[in-house]
C-alpha cells in the first residue's frame, strides 16, 4: 500500500512548521516539540491486551486499504494474474469462509466487511494479506511450493485475517505518521530541518515497507491459530506449516530485521498452543460458511 494522504500532508504541515520556527527562536521551536510529542500519545488497546499507537482509525485504514484493493485486483486483471478455476476457487472460498465466520462471531463489528479473496496466478510468490475491511489476496505459489493442507491454509488465512482483525494496517500507518512526526520533533529541536525531513522521509517508507511488527506478526499468530481451531481446522497444521516454511529456503534475512519471528522459533510458539486451541473445539466441528467473494 502507498502511503496514505494524511502521512505526506502531516509532514508538509510540520516542515512548515519547521520552516517557521526557524525564523521565531528556540521559544516557538519548544512549542512544536511539543506539538509533536502530543500527537504521539494517541494509543489504544489491541485483541491481546497490548498497548497500540493510533494516530489513523480502524475506518480511514479501511477506506484507504479499499482504495490501494480495487488498484492493485484492477491492475491483476489487466495483466490476466486473476486465477479462475472453479475448484481453487471453491477451495479458497470454503476455508476462508469458514475462518470468516468465527472472525465475526469473535468480532461482531467485522459482520459488514467486504469479505473477499484474490487468488494471484504466481506460482513463484509465497504468500497472502490481508487488508483492513477483510479484502485479502493468495498467491498460487503457497500451493505448488508448500503443497498445503486445507488445515495448512487455514492457519495461513487465519493468521493473515488477524492481521486485520488487530487493525495492523492502522496502526502500521500510525507507525509511519510518527515516524514522521518524531524525526522532524528531533529536527526543530537540534535546527537541523533539512536532515529531519529527509530522516523523514526514509523512516516512513522503511515503516511502510517491513509490514508489520514483530509483535504484531506473533500476535497475529496467537489470533489466527485461534480463529483456525474454531473454524474446525487442527491447530497442530500451524507447526508444520511452518516446518515447511522453514524448509523451503535456508536463506533467510536476520529475524531482527525480517520482523516476521524466524520459522524454528515461530514454531515452538505455535506448539505451545495447540493443546489450548484443541480444547476449544476438541471434535473439530467445521464451522458453517459465510459468504467470500472470489475477485476474477
Amino acid at each position: 500500500m502507498q502511503i496514505p494522504q494524511a502521512i505526506s500532508t502531516l509532514a508538509s504541515a510540520f516542515a512548515n512548521a519547521v520552516a517557521s520556527s526557524r525564523a521565531k527562536g528556540a521559544s516557538h521551536r519548544a512549542l512544536i516539540v511539543v506539538a509533536c510529542l502530543s500527537v504521539l500519545s494517541a494509543c489504544t488497546t489491541s485483541p491481546t491486551g497490548r498497548s497500540q499507537l493510533m494516530l489513523i482509525s480502524p475506518e480511514s485504514a479501511i477506506v484507504q486499504s479499499k482504495q490501494a484493493y480495487l488498484s492493485t485486483v484492477g491492475e491483476l486483471g489487466k495483466e490476466n494474474k486473476l486465477v479462475d478455476d472453479p475448484r481453487m476457487a471453491d477451495r479458497v472460498a470454503t476455508i476462508t469462509g469458514r475462518l470468516v465466520t468465527e472472525a465475526i462471531a469473535m468480532y461482531p463489528n467485522t459482520a459488514d466487511w467486504e469479505w473477499s479473496v484474490a487468488i494471484i496466478d504466481d506460482d513463484e510468490t509465497v504468500n497472502a494479506w490481508c487488508m483492513a475491511g477483510g479484502r485479502m489476496a493468495a498467491y498460487t505459489g503457497l500451493f505448488e511450493q508448500l503443497q498445503l493442507t486445507d488445515d495448512e491454509f487455514a492457519q495461513i488465512m487465519g493468521h493473515e485475517i488477524s492481521h486485520a482483525l488487530a487493525n495492523h494496517t492502522a496502526e502500521r500507518m500510525s507507525r509511519a505518521i510518527a515516524i514522521n512526526v518524531g524525526v522532524i520533533a528531533a529536527g526543530v529541536a537540534s535546527d537541523h530541518h533539512g536532515a529531519a525531513m529527509a530522516g523523514a522521509a526514509v523512516a516512513a517508507k522503511l515503516a511502510l515497507e517491513l509490514p508489520n511488527s514483530r509483535v504484531a506478526e506473533a500476535e497475529a499468530d496467537r489470533i489466527g491459530i485461534e480463529l483456525a481451531a474454531r473454524a474446525g481446522y487442527r491447530a497442530d497444521a500451524a507447526v508444520t506449516l511452518w516446518e515447511k516454511m522453514g524448509s523451503l529456503s535456508e536463506e533467510r534475512p536476520p529475524e531482527f530485521m525480517s520482523t516476521h519471528p524466524a520459522p524454528e522459533n515461530r514454531q515452538a510458539a505455535l506448539q505451545a498452543l495447540v493443546p489450548e486451541m484443541r480444547a476449544l473445539n476438541p471434535t473439530g466441528t467445521k464451522a458453517a460458511i459465510s459468504p467470500v467473494t472470489i475477485v476474477r
